[in-house]
């Protein structure tokens, strides 16, 4: 965003006071932690369903940002220098800052709408359009009320076309944003049954789409969409310059035409679309190929599952058939509206098609593209993996949208105000801190954890700007600490004097920190003995600003601990004591994952959540989200006396038939699982190891499964929790978390 205004201008056209001051406003915010550079910033407090904007005006202003738009008056009285406009509806003001802005440029601008194919046919569009002009278009799937607003202050006096992509919650929204955007030309991609469920009939929610469309004078809309409305876009048009595109299938084609159709309308010529259309790629699909046996290919759409997407998925898989049987296996939830799936399938004359239950393997089918499509839940990855070829990988799933839940569950348990903070040490227990960290500020977490300086520097460098707390901050790493806005702990009186000394080298002053209290974990902490130094040493200093005040509970596991409330009326004492003396507001928490859930009334101000996100403590009400998935790479029968692994630890007493698994204590699998002591999932089945475990791989008694190579070996996942896994192992979840192998490859999934 680039915008040209001053707040002296904002206020005359959003606010109902002027204001003289007119400093630059370069872009808006809503979101503190996409602030970049706050100082040409101006921040407007959304109030949303699960949080209010105004609670994050002092970490917009910690960021630079110094004018607000609010719907609470004096909210910013006690930030030096700041501006504020009071507004009735925040959300209201934006829009009518786009309002204004779009009425500034008066360029052609596309409005795109539709079921499916908004996003593709925005983008193609914009490819081919860019041959000559400059465009400006929605970022991603911008499309809500919100999203088209931010889309049109896009624009730019550089931009020639807009092209703004709009979805429909209700028709009073498809009011508001035509008028918003006063369109010159529209496109309806498709119309199906996505959000239907907001209307009273198929009737209103057309009626309600083409509201976006009144007045509008270009209008363009695929064949088969009853709108009586623009100019309808046939089938066998511009099919000499769709040989130019690689990506096939009806579904693609319709989009391209459209496409074409509107950059023609623009007054691009077919010679400058044609070299265009050789460079569009198909954006990002869910479908993933793969092979299979018997010359088959397997379409792995396992993610979601409607009739719109239905449709599409076949139509990609009839694309890409090149002679192959088509073949559909389908995964419902409902058998009820087994006949609505029915009558889709049957409009592409498939060869076959079952539904998930039947019982079925990999080599009934030779020369087929097999599509198995069905919602997340039914885990059907699971049949398309043991329908691929073999495949020896071994990998780590992380479900974050059962994360996401837990967190929620956790929040659940406290108070509005108590803030969250997520460790992420030892790369987040196996999960990967990186991928963990974006994920959890896009979640609005208040602060991420972490054990050292160089795990937060690497959360730093990939784009995280959610303060970060270090609990071990060696004495080497402080001026690291200040380069990278990280806030160390503080746990002695030695280490705060080497902080403050480096500080007065760097002439910092007011540095963030959090001290640690020995309440009797007997580890890292500042004694009783020391407080009062240490209150001492902190009136004194001004290079430091406690953030906040902290200690460890040593059996928060155990529900009712006398030795935790001692250890909890202890923290309280200490750090009154500590605050009391501290001219400025300081947050004080003691609890870990078990604490907040056996001692939810000692959570202060903040609580700390490490490995309870990962719903692997035991507790009902979170959801396991690790699942350790392979592959049997190799089986194999054995006679009695034979023997199993190094060391011939194991001998057969029966003939066997036995399976080798590609994972090994190299990759976390400890050896003390070895000789039956540990074991895996294949076909839902428990298969105990045999010998001891190898440095790359395992071998497991599959004498009494129905399996074969290359099938789905479940090592940790719905049947063997990491807790099961872990007792079996005789140590904790956090040890087998913290021991998976870099080799492992992780697959985050969201869905």
């Amino acid at each position: 965003m680039n915008l040209d205004y001053s707040y002296h201008e904002i206020t005359k056209i959003i606010g109902t006071q002027e204001s003289s001051d007119k400093h630059p406003i370069r872009s808006i915010a809503f979101d503190t932690r996409k602030i970049i550079q706050g100082e040409n910033t101006l921040f407007f407090a959304l109030n949303g369903v699960f949080r209010d904007g105004h609670d994050f005006i002092q970490s917009a202003y910690d960021k630079g940002v110094r004018y607000f738009v609010v719907s609470k008056k004096g909210i910013t009285d006690l930030l030096e220098g700041s501006q504020e406009i009071v507004v009735p509806n925040t959300l209201d003001a934006i829009l009518l800052l786009a309002a204004y802005h779009r009425k500034r440029f008066p360029i052609p601008l596309v409005a795109i709408t539709g079921s499916n194919g908004k996003t593709t046919v925005k983008e193609w569009l914009a490819q081919i359009l860019g041959a000559r002009y400059k465009i400006s278009r929605s970022p991603k799937s911008y499309n809500s009320l919100l999203g088209v607003a931010l889309s049109v202050l896009e624009i730019n006096h550089k931009t020639e076309i807009s092209l703004i992509e709009v979805g429909i919650s209700s028709k009073e929204n498809m009011d508001l944003i035509r008028d918003l955007l006063h369109p010159s030309h529209g496109i309806m991609t498709s119309f199906g049954s996505a959000h239907r469920e907001l209307f009273k009939s198929e009737k209103a929610h057309l009626e309600a789409k083409l509201r976006l469309f009144k007045d509008v004078p270009t209008i363009l809309v695929p064949k088969g969409i009853n709108a009586n409305i623009g100019t309808v876009i046939q089938s066998n048009e511009h099919t000499q310059l769709l040989q130019s595109l690689k990506i096939k299938g009806d579904f693609n084609m319709n989009n391209a035409r459209l496409a074409i159709a509107m950059a023609i309308e623009l007054g691009l010529t077919k010679r400058e679309i044609e070299p265009t259309l050789h460079q569009i790629q198909s954006l990002a699909l869910r479908l993933e190929s793969s092979i299979g046996v018997n010359n088959n290919i397997i379409l792995n759409d396992t993610y979601s599952l409607d009739l719109d997407s239905l449709r599409s998925s076949l139509e990609y898989q009839l694309a890409n058939s090149k002679g192959k049987k088509r073949i559909a296996i389908i995964g419902l939830k409902n058998d009820s509206i087994k006949e609505q799936y029915r009558s889709v399938l049957d409009e592409f004359n498939l060869d076959a098609y079952y539904f998930h239950g039947e019982q079925l393997s990999k080599y009934d089918f030779e020369n087929s593209i097999i599509l198995i499509k069905g919602n997340r839940e039914l885990k059907l990855e699971q049949l398309a993996y043991n329908f691929k070829a073999r495949n020896h990988q071994t990998y780590l799933e992380i479900d974050l949208k059962s994360i996401r839940h837990n967190i929620n569950y956790t929040k659940s348990l406290l108070n509005p105000n108590t803030k969250l903070l997520c460790m992420v040490k030892a790369s987040s227990y196996g999960s990967d801190a990186k991928t963990m960290g974006n994920f959890l500020e896009e979640m609005g977490i208040d602060y991420l954890g972490v054990a050292y300086v160089d795990e937060g520097i690497e959360l730093r460098q990939s784009g995280i700007s959610t303060p970060i707390f270090v609990m071990n901050a060696e004495e080497h790493s402080f001026t690291d600490c200040v380069k990278y806005s990280l806030e160390p702990a503080v746990f002695s009186i030695r280490q705060a004097e080497l902080l403050i000394k480096e500080l007065i080298t760097l002439g910092i002053m007011n540095f963030p920190v959090h001290l640690k209290l020995e309440t009797g974990m007997n580890r890292l902490g500042f004694t009783t003995q020391e407080i009062e130094k240490l209150i001492n040493l902190l009136s004194a200093q001004p290079e430091l600003k406690v953030k906040s005040v902290y200690s460890h509970l040593a059996e928060s596991d155990n529900i009712d601990s006398a030795f935790t409330k001692h250890q909890i009326e202890q923290f309280e004492i200490i750090s009154d004591q500590i605050i009391n003396n501290l001219p400025y507001d300081v947050d004080r928490h003691i609890l870990n994952s078990e604490g907040i859930q056996n001692y939810t009334s000692a959570q202060f101000d903040m609580v700390r959540l490490g490995i309870g996100m990962f719903g692997v403590n035991g507790n009902t009400n979170l959801r396991s989200s690790i699942s350790w998935i392979s592959s049997i790479s190799q089986i194999k029968s054995i006679e009695p006396g034979d023997s199993v692994g190094y060391s011939r630890s194991f001998i057969a007493f029966e003939q066997m038939k036995i399976a080798i698994i590609p994972v090994g204590y190299a990759d976390g699998f400890k050896r003390s699982l070895g000789n039956g002591k540990g074991g895996v999932y294949i076909n839902n089945k428990y298969c105990p190891t045999l010998g001891n475990v190898c440095m790359d791989m395992i071998m497991v008694n599959v004498t009494k499964v129905d399996t074969e190579e290359g099938d789905y070996v479940e090592i940790i996942g719905e049947n063997q929790s990491v807790l099961q896994f872990a007792d079996n192992a005789q140590t904790i979840p956090y040890e087998i978390m913290t021991s998976f192998s870099q080799r492992v490859h992780r697959v985050y999934v969201d869905q």
